[in-house]
């Protein structure tokens, strides 16, 4: 009960502070424990300018899926470079993705809903959970309005399923106001926003939306189910 109502003053602690102020607030209450994963996308991006600039202490980490677009691991590089840090970069297992192909085919996971989520387990949730092992805090760049299942979600709340907290600085953003942010300080971006790609992942199962549709739409396009990888499951 008292952890839950620590939480609870917590939560609305960080409802009352900036983005910046509260990354610092979490990593002086858990230092040395706070990871943050980008995905380098416009909100990743943000924080990362944040953390860099602000030389907030929080461990900045993304997963290589050995299926993204070039043009987003030019980002990492650019990135890197802009803010002289770097970017402890997470892959899949060998055995694995060497096992998944041969089961399902180099691109079996358009096939089946369960032979998608199979990729996204081996290409980015088994190496996340090594990326968050013996930590507390995973920072996210999740925003309430990308989506209807990350409306409900809150500033800070419990991971279950990778038994970590996870906070999300960007929750109450909006996207006009994350572009403006980015424009002000000229934090570098993936090219690929400016051709209709919104929300980016993998280069096989991510395409532009179209006017209307919303951010995740172009998404594992082809399905009509709940579009989450796994990595944000409650």
């Amino acid at each position: 009960m008292k952890q839950k109502k620590n939480m609870l003053e917590l939560e609305s602690q960080l409802d009352q502070l900036s983005a910046q102020e509260g990354l610092a607030l979490i990593a002086d209450l858990f230092p040395g424990k706070v990871v943050f994963s980008t995905s380098l996308g416009q909100e990743d991006q943000v924080i990362t300018q944040l953390i860099a600039q602000n030389q907030i202490p929080v461990k900045i980490f993304s997963l290589d899926t050995g299926r993204l677009f070039p043009e987003t691991l030019e980002l990492l590089a650019r990135t890197e470079s802009k803010y002289n840090t770097r970017i402890q970069v997470y892959y899949p297992e060998r055995e694995s993705v060497e096992n998944l192909v041969a089961e399902q085919g180099i691109n079996g996971f358009y096939n089946s809903v369960e032979n998608r989520k199979s990729c996204c387990y081996v290409r980015k949730v088994e190496p996340l959970k090594r990326a968050l092992a013996g930590n507390e805090v995973w920072v996210t760049g999740l925003r309430a309005e990308q989506s209807a299942n990350r409306s409900g979600m809150k500033r800070i709340e419990w991971d279950d399923g990778n038994q970590i907290f996870k906070y999300n600085p960007l929750l109450d953003w909006s996207y006009d106001q994350m572009i403006a942010y980015i424009e002000e300080k000229g934090i570098p971006y993936n090219p690929l926003h400016d051709k209709g790609f919104i929300s980016i992942g993998c280069a096989p199962c991510t395409r532009a939306i179209l006017p209307g549709e919303d951010a995740r739409a172009g998404r594992w396009w082809w399905e009509d189910s709940k579009k989450e990888c796994g990595l944000h499951a409650k």
